[in-house]
């Protein structure tokens, strides 16, 4: 099939940092890119959290320091000089044990001058349970404890600090807000409650929790959540990114690692697997996906009204269905006089968006008509899905 794997697809993604790049990953794939940012950094200078966090972490002394991240630490420590404390943080760095969580991590804190105490040899940088594993092997009761935390909270590792008995302290670099303009994420969650949007990426919790913001403030949660859980794929950058999906009902899916590179592999191979499905049709082989369908190997885009009529014969694989349950199924702008949002009973819209479904299809006798009955596919009543399963077709 000459399609690349995402053709056809209209991908959201709410990434802010770094979101070139997952765009770019994910329309090399053949994706059609919508982009709603979810939230925005706080930028250092202005952060009066980190901060205040920082002024308490130097107010008394502290045991241990845990960096989680390189430019997180390089961040700090630049945030530091400007607010006139680099020296000051880079004594208490001296004075305690210091945790790198991975080599990138381990390379800014020798480049402040400072030898950590640990770091896992060949430790990812995307991964802590080394790190704790190897504090918990001794006893934390009373031990002040910073944890350097970048973009997100690490509630895992921060908590069973905490239940250890240690007093964490969580240093926020690159602390995260809702986006200044909420108006592109309001109408992707519009757009995954419609179905017209087919996977929805997510590389942080806080991203999550400010979409859901969104869908919540436009009193459109329950519907988003509906749509999370059946036609729109939720993929996730990690575990700690899944959870707050994962806690209402939604099963997005996440790669081994957090890498957004991995994150497209996944979703590459899961969404066609999931939401594509193939027929047999007079002859042909005809794949449907999100906006397009793919006859022969060759990707057609298919406007939504000829679309909402193809979904609804698919259905029905060999069936005939009438022109007035194909009027139920239009987009309520393809149909004259709708009102409210609901489609109205015009045979002659059905008419338009078939004929327009059959120039997209290139002809062929793809579709056919019943006289004074309806319409169509030509194909027998099964069809086979990506996975060779004889079934009846979803929407």
């Amino acid at each position: 099939m000459s399609a690349e794997p995402l053709a056809g697809f209209t991908v959201g993604v709410t990434a802010s940092r770094r979101r070139e790049e997952l765009s770019a990953l994910l329309e090399r794939k053949g994706a059609r890119v919508v982009y709603a940012p979810a939230i925005h950094l706080v930028p250092l200078a202005d952060d009066t959290e980190l901060l205040d966090a920082t002024r308490a972490l130097l107010a008394g002394p502290v045991d241990d320091i845990v960096v989680t991240t390189g430019v997180g630490f390089r961040a700090w420590l630049e945030a530091a000089e400007g607010w006139g404390l680099r020296d000051d943080l880079v004594k208490l760095l001296s004075d305690a044990r210091v945790f790198a969580r991975g080599p990138r991590a381990r390379s800014a804190v020798r480049a402040a001058g400072v030898t950590e105490t640990w770091s896992p040899e060949h430790g990812e940088p995307d991964h802590w349970e080394e790190v704790l594993r190897h504090l918990l092997e001794e006893d934390l009761t009373g031990r002040r404890i910073a944890v350097q935390v970048y973009g997100e909270p690490t509630p895992q590792l921060t908590g069973t600090l905490r239940r250890a008995g240690a007093r964490v302290v969580e240093i926020p670099v690159y602390r995260w807000a809702r986006s200044d303009d909420p108006t592109p994420l309001r109408r992707l969650v519009g757009q995954a409650v419609a179905g017209t949007v087919d996977a929805i990426t997510f590389t942080s919790a806080p991203a999550v929790a400010a979409t859901l913001a969104v869908a919540a403030d436009d009193n459109l949660e329950g519907l988003f959540l509906g749509a999370l859980r059946t036609h729109v794929l939720a993929a996730c950058a990690g575990p700690v990114t899944a959870a707050p999906l994962e806690e209402r009902g939604v099963v997005p899916i996440s790669p081994e690692r957090a890498r957004l590179s991995a994150l497209v592999q996944l979703l590459s191979a899961e969404l066609p697997a999931r939401r594509a499905s193939r027929l047999a049709v007079h002859g042909h082989a005809l794949e449907l996906r999100g906006h397009a369908v793919v006859l022969d190997g060759q990707l057609r885009p298919i406007a939504p009204a000829p679309m909402a009529i193809l979904r609804a014969l698919a259905r029905r694989p060999g069936h005939v269905v009438s022109r007035a349950e194909l009027c139920g199924v239009l987009p309520s702008r393809a149909v004259p006089g709708g009102a409210y949002g609901r489609p109205q009973a015009d045979e002659h819209a059905v008419e338009m968006a078939v004929a327009r479904l059959r120039r997209g299809l290139g002809g062929g006798g793809l579709v056919e008509t019943v006289v004074k009955r309806g319409y169509r596919l030509a194909c027998d009543p099964v069809f086979t899905d990506a996975d060779g399963a004889g079934k009846a077709l979803g929407g």
